[in-house]
Parts: C-alpha cells; structure tokens; sequence
C-alpha cells in the first residue's frame, strides 16, 4: 500500500464504479491511513484506532462493491456478512464471534496460497524425484544382484516392467536393465517424462487416507466452533490408513506436489502471519446493518436486534477472539457497515454502536446517466460482458450508442415506478433484450449482430407498458 495514495485508490475504483465519489473518498483515507499508522511510532501506533464507515443508500449503487474492490485492491483479508443473519446470544443462530473466526479462516487461505506459489518450484522438484523412485526404485545390492545376469538386453521401444509392478516403454536401442547403470536408466526415464511419453503409462502409489466420522451439532449461538474441534479430535484419535492406487503419471506427479508443498510450508509461521494480517489489515464489510437498527419493543420478533448490536460492540470496540488457531485482536480491523436505511435511521441505533462509526457518507440513487455510464465505460461493463460471451459462439455483438440510451431510459423508468433496485436492474432488462440472441446464437452462422434502440423497444415497450407484467418481468 506504500504506492497508493487516497487520489490513486480513488482512481483504481473509478475503474469499476460509477460516481459516489464521497464514498470512494472516505474508504481511500481509511485505507490510507492503515498505511500511515504502520509509520507511526510503535508507543503510539497502538492508541490510533480505525476509522470505521458507515454507509447508507438504496440497494444497487456500489456500496458492497467500493469494499469488495477496496480489499482486492488492499490484498487484505475481507469477509462480507449479513447482519441480519445474527442473533443475539442465548437465541438459536449465529454468533457475532464466528465474523472473525470466518475471517481468520480466509487469511489462512491467503497466507497459504501465497507460501505454496514461493515453494511451488522445489515441490515440483522433490515432486519429480519421488516419482522416478516410483517407476524405478532403488536397487540394494545383494548376493544375487552381484551374480551375472542372464537378462536379455532390452530392445529399442520393448516394455520393461518395474519391481513396483509399473509398465513403461524406455524406447533406447542399447541395454537398459535396471540392476546396470541405474543412474544412466533414471536419467533416461526423466527425460521420458519431460517429454510426456509416459504420460499414458500407470504408476502405483501409496497415500494416506483418513475416515473422520461426520459430526454435525445443533445449538444455540456461540457453539459453532464444536463441530470443528470434536472433527480435529477425531483426527488425533484414529489412525491414517496407507492405501496403495494405481494412478496415472500426471495424476500422481500432482498428488506428489501436493504433498511435498505441505511438506515445505511452515505451518507455524503461516499461522502466525495470517493472524497478524488479520489483526492489521482485515476488513469486514456487515451488509444490511439497517435491519437491526430498531429500538428493543420488549415484545414480538424483533426483541433480538439491540442485542446483536451489543454483541457486535465489543468487536467492533476492540476485544480478543478466541479461534482454532489461537486469540485474535480486533482493536485494528475495519469496519464497515451499509444499510438502505429505508425505515430505520442511523440515530436508531444504540448510542455506543454509533460512537464507533464515526465516517457516514451518504450515496446518491443512480439515474438515467448514471446508467449509460455503467453500462459502457468501467472495465467489466455490461455490454462488455454480454458481448465477449456471445463471442465464444462465434457471433459479434455490437451495442450502438441509442440502444444503450434506450436501455438506461428504461432502467431507470422501471426503478422510479417500482422498486429502485439501482444497477441491478440493468440485469433483468438486458437478459430480457438479448434472450432471443443468447438462445438461438449457437444455430446462427456467426456474423454480425447490431442492437440498436428500435431492438430493445420492439423487445420491452409491451412489457414497459403493462405495469402488472413488468412487476413480475423486470
């Protein structure tokens, strides 16, 4: 992050999202400023607490997608949860707790796929070497092995059969046996299989198999982590059964790497730095956070939502989780939280809830122009995707600048007269344009394909009209 400055975050978003620059702004700074308190003295850096967000605005304007490109962009641990999906402790659900227990999980992912691409070259290497000692194992010497052998010479191309029972063509002219020259005979077969000659060929190989009963416990919130641990338990207690396959060369040069890269992989150390890259940089983005915004009532349905909001207090506030790889500290994890706020209001929420969120930007519905823009300038636009899939049926699909017009107009005419689902309903009105397209592509004869906007009209303008069959299309 030392190369990124607020306006050059903000620049990288603008690549995937359109307008809410009050938004892009506010995540830049608390994304920067991560990077400032790293340079920070460590008697200080500790005191300066994280500027958690709070965004609200309808649904279908980018709030999931500034944070989700944010992480990306941050390689940081990210975790999208749903707040509604939280119950208050003593309630049948989930816990508050398992957030970071799920983000601990996905920064073990990270760390390790990074690990396995840095000794991803000498596991193929020790990958290499423990497959030619499966086509042709070591040879001890022995009294009979001294003797002279009465084996014939092998012939150019002729079959030769390993003590491992594994059947391969050497194709050399000269003598090969596997008790003369072993080193000259390894050195032949590694070249064999460089060249994928033996990729055909089957090799026996013995890996390690292990049952673990299936465990699946039902309870309040706060016992999710039981499953887990009575499953580690088990893997402890029972014993790992070696089991002998008979496999193909490249499937078992694949399972060989595989081993060997958890050979070489410190576990200790990943563990250690996923948990400090969590603590340090992990961001947890909690979606409809509106949801549990109502004051407790003391009755009815809703008696749980104050009390998820106290359960997410002390995370938020700073406390230290306790997770199959150890405790782990929230103090520094960034929050941000988005709601449409529809019904409730951010002041709904509990006073000391709202102390900890102290960014609120608000983002803007998106209208007709907001809608032409996505549809065609960020990287992954609409049109762009629709027409690099019709594309693989050998058919150019080419969108002129009316019928794009003519798409944003009725987008942004459905969402004033329904629901204003936002971009979202850029979706449901291109998938009804191009349904004919999308179904007939692969009979047509390639060519040249030109939407413009008489096309979408002929395909929407009857549904646009009925407002009961749009309700149920669009």
């Amino acid at each position: 992050m030392e190369t990124f400055t607020p306006k050059e975050i903000v620049a990288e978003l603008d690549k995937y999202i359109i307008g809410q620059r009050e938004a892009k702004r506010a995540v830049a700074i608390a994304l920067r400023n991560r990077w400032r308190r790293q340079q920070v003295a460590p008697e200080l850096r500790d005191e300066i607490a994280p500027k958690n967000i709070i965004m609200i605005g309808p649904t279908g304007v980018g709030k999931t997608e500034i944070s989700r490109r944010l992480a990306k962009l941050a390689q940081a641990p990210f975790l999208k949860v749903e707040a509604s999906k939280f119950t208050e402790v003593g309630y049948v659900g989930r816990d508050v707790e398992s957030i970071i227990r799920d983000l601990t999980e996905l920064s073990i992912k990270m760390v390790k796929d990074e690990k396995r691409v840095t000794v991803q070259a000498r596991a193929k290497e020790l990958a290499e070497e423990r497959l030619l000692d499966a086509l042709l194992p070591p040879v001890s010497p022995s009294p009979q092995a001294a003797a002279p052998s009465a084996a014939p010479p092998v012939a150019e191309a002729q079959p030769v059969t390993t003590a491992e029972g594994t059947i391969f063509e050497v194709g050399q002219s000269e003598s090969v046996t596997t008790e003369a020259a072993p080193g000259s005979t390894r050195e032949k077969l590694r070249k064999l299989y460089r060249d994928g000659k033996l990729d055909e060929k089957f090799v026996e190989i013995e890996t390690v198999e292990q049952k673990t009963p299936v465990v699946e416990i039902f309870s309040a919130s706060g016992m999710e982590e039981m499953d887990m641990n009575i499953k580690d338990m088990f893997s402890n207690i029972f014993p790992k059964k070696k089991k002998r396959r008979s496999v193909k060369v490249p499937e078992a040069f694949t399972l060989f790497c595989q081993e060997e890269v958890q050979k070489l992989i410190d576990q200790d150390s990943m563990v250690k730095e996923a948990i400090e890259r969590v603590e340090q940089s992990g961001i947890v983005f909690i979606d409809e956070i509106d949801k549990i915004a109502g004051r407790q009532s003391g009755q009815g349905p809703d008696v749980s939502r104050e009390g998820v909001q106290r359960d997410l207090l002390p995370i938020v506030e700073g406390s230290t989780i306790n997770t199959k790889y150890g405790m782990v500290k929230t103090d520094h994890i960034l929050f941000v939280a988005s709601g449409a706020f529809h019904v409730a209001k951010p002041s709904d929420l509990i006073p000391e809830f709202q102390g900890r969120f102290p960014i609120r930007v608000e983002l803007k519905s998106l209208g007709r122009e907001d809608f032409i823009r996505i549809l065609t300038e960020p990287e992954s636009a609409l049109t762009k995707q629709y027409t690099a899939l019709i594309e693989t049926e050998g058919m150019q699909l080419v969108f002129k600048e009316d019928a794009v017009s003519e798409i944003a107009e009725m987008a942004s005419v459905v969402n004033d007269r329904m629901e204003n689902i936002g971009a979202r309903r850029l979706h449901t009105i291109m998938e009804r344009v191009l349904d004919d397209i999308s179904f007939n592509a692969p009979d047509m004869e390639g060519g040249e394909m030109v939407i413009d906007a008489a096309y979408v009209r002929e395909k929407l303008v009857d549904i646009i009209k009925d407002e009961d069959l749009s309700r149920y299309i669009l």
